[in-house]
């Protein structure tokens, strides 16, 4: 690089170009560039290399660092450059979700009572536990510092809160 720098050696260029256009293309290549747009980045980052190679410090970075900055830089101003792609009005992301059924909201009114019911089941310690950690959204050592309790205690209590919930939930009409 530094015949390149000081001199405009072609030859101390052509072997720097032999050495680090195959590997330039092939990090272009791993970072997802298409095999003919890595090698056209990698010319364009070796003719860079030599119009700008008096700007190459070896105290700052070793050649291959160098050339591989310019590469990524390359690579990365190409993408901004890309035109964005075109708008598909049928592509899954853009098409807007069914309108709800109308009997969807029924099911939500109906699924809201039963869990306010179950929930008006529960002992009030459990119930109030499970307020802390689902409403609040305390953390079980929270709680238990909270309402000075040992981290066991409310561990237990918010499990058989919730395994208590679920047998009422699933029974649904059959009270307990």
């Amino acid at each position: 690089m530094q015949a390149v720098a000081e001199a405009g050696d072609r030859a101390a260029f052509a072997a720097l170009y032999d050495h680090f256009a195959p590997r330039l293309k092939a990090y272009l290549m791993r970072l997802g560039t298409p095999e003919d747009v890595a090698e056209e980045l990698a010319q364009e980052s070796l003719i860079t290399a030599w119009r700008r190679a008096n700007s190459f410090d070896p105290v700052q970075a070793s050649v291959a660092t160098w050339l591989f900055t310019i590469a990524r830089n390359k690579r990365i101003d190409r993408l901004r450059r890309e035109k964005r792609p075109e708008f598909d009005p049928h592509d899954p992301a853009l098409v807007p979700d069914a309108p709800p059924q109308p009997d969807a909201g029924l099911d939500v009114v109906r699924d809201e009572t039963r869990l306010r019911a179950a929930l008006g089941r529960l002992p009030a310690e459990q119930l109030h536990l499970l307020q802390l950690a689902f409403f609040s959204e305390l953390s079980h050592r929270d709680i238990a510092e909270k309402e000075q309790l040992p981290l066991g205690t409310v561990k237990s209590r918010i499990r058989l809160a919730l395994a208590r919930l679920k047998l009422l939930l699933e029974d649904g009409d059959n009270p307990q």
